[in-house]
């Protein structure tokens, strides 16, 4: 008999993962405790910006025409309890307010109501990113207050905010944290499909499992902030970072992969996830085995701190007063609408406070910046963000800023100035058509 999938918590990680495994072939109940959440995915709409996503859920959600019809959404824990075989806890880990600490407060609540309601024998696969020793905690919950025969897995996710489908449905690998030969045995039949596409399976411990993903995070922070901090020398030495990036990028043990330099890492995962590494070594007693991550966490706000500043050298160099700056890009990396702990909203908001008037345009952000940031300007195109502005900063790397054209945007603005706080424009292009071109980590470029 078939496998029937309950995802638990629908937000990013969770929608994604439902409609996924309904592509699979299974029979999946998404849950959540916001109603207004279930009828937007019911209706095959998704709260957030995630290319591909929703075609995906047209194809299987219940009710749209033409679908599979293999993907419900509830909020009735008592029908997950009775539908699922395999359980997915999908929900959101953030990080506790005031501190580096992860707030596991979701993942608790959800563990509580899910237990009472599985009367039947059931897997449960945390994919929430948590402190380790958080696994074995929330298993012993389970044997306590689980009815029938329950297990828990751990599965940690590895998605990609604007490749989250794809990731999904072709990971480059599945890592499962088990006990028991039964729960690898149902977490590869979950897995078949990507698992016979070459996807490799990892069978490891719980605690193993859940150190994957924050040891894999802090590996790319500390990527991203070595090439920034190279590119602090290179400012002071007269360097070009993005040549230096590209010869060490060529030595197969470094890798060309998350070495461009400029204004940082941002997002919901990253910051905290190295933030919550940390304290959670603290608590293990052994602190001094991350210190490291502290400074990778300096350095990549820093970043955000050095674009200000050469904005402000761009308006005269001393101060913002009176001054027009224009901001291309509000999300934290391309093909997302997530704008959370973003490195252009905040150099955006910097600028706003040291009085600088700021206007910002993002192809897919702007109603969430709106939210988080509503004293700033925005525009509905880039074309009007740069109108009268000072100065230009190139913020996140969309398609769409890359494709600009320079002459067209220099007839509007006031000072032909962009700095290009991502070194993804074409400096050239930019030249060519009267522009003063100033790249991050690149004096000369």
């Amino acid at each position: 008999m078939a496998l029937k999938i309950t995802v638990i918590g629908t937000g990013y990680l969770g929608a994604t993962h439902a409609a996924a495994m309904a592509e699979l072939g299974f029979e999946v109940l998404g849950l959540d405790i916001v109603p207004e959440k279930i009828e937007m995915l019911s209706a095959g709409k998704v709260p957030m910006y995630e290319p591909g996503l929703e075609e995906l859920l047209a194809r299987h959600v219940a009710g749209i025409e033409g679908s599979s019809g293999r993907l419900r959404f509830t909020t009735s824990w008592e029908e997950i309890g009775e539908f699922g075989d395999v359980h997915f806890v999908c929900v959101n880990t953030p990080q506790k307010h005031g501190e580096y600490a992860c707030d596991m407060s979701y993942v608790d609540s959800a563990f509580e109501s899910l237990a009472p309601v599985l009367t039947r024998t059931a897997l449960v696969v945390g994919k929430s990113t948590v402190p380790v020793g958080s696994a074995q905690r929330l298993a012993d919950l389970l044997a306590e207050k689980a009815p029938g025969d329950v297990e828990l897995a751990w599965n940690p996710e590895f998605l990609r905010e604007g490749f989250a489908v794809q990731d999904t449905l072709h990971p480059d690998r599945v890592v499962v944290g088990v006990t028991s030969e039964r729960a690898e045995k149902l977490l590869r039949e979950v897995y078949a499909t990507p698992v016979e596409e070459g996807s490799p399976f990892v069978v490891t411990d719980y605690p193993t499992a859940e150190l994957v993903k924050t040891a894999a995070n802090s590996f790319l922070a500390t990527k991203i902030s070595f090439i920034n901090a190279m590119a602090e020398i290179c400012e002071a030495a007269d360097g070009d970072v993005v040549k230096l990036a590209e010869a060490i990028g060529h030595d197969e043990r470094i890798g060309k992969k998350f070495l461009r330099a400029g204004v940082g890492f941002g997002g919901g995962c990253l910051p905290k996830d190295i933030r919550a590494f940390m304290a959670r070594a603290g608590e293990l007693g052994v602190d001094q085995a991350l210190t490291f991550l502290r400074e990778v966490d300096s350095i990549n706000m820093r970043r955000r701190g050095h674009m200000v500043e050469l904005a402000r050298d761009a308006v005269g160099g001393d101060s913002f007063l009176g001054k027009r700056v224009a901001v291309l890009g509000a999300t934290f990396k391309p093909d997302s609408d997530d704008v959370r702990d973003s490195p252009a909203l905040n150099v955006a908001g910097q600028i706003h406070l040291q009085g600088g008037q700021v206007t910002v345009y993002d192809p897919k952000g702007m109603e969430n910046a709106r939210r988080l940031f509503p004293t700033l300007g925005y525009a509905d195109s880039a074309l009007e963000a740069v109108r009268g502005a000072d100065v230009v900063l190139h913020l996140t790397e969309w398609r769409e800023f890359r494709e600009l054209d320079p002459a067209a945007l220099g007839e509007v603005v006031t000072s032909r100035i962009v700095l290009d706080g991502r070194n993804a424009l074409d400096g050239g292009k930019w030249r060519e058509a009267g522009w003063t071109y100033r790249a991050m980590g690149r004096p000369r470029a």
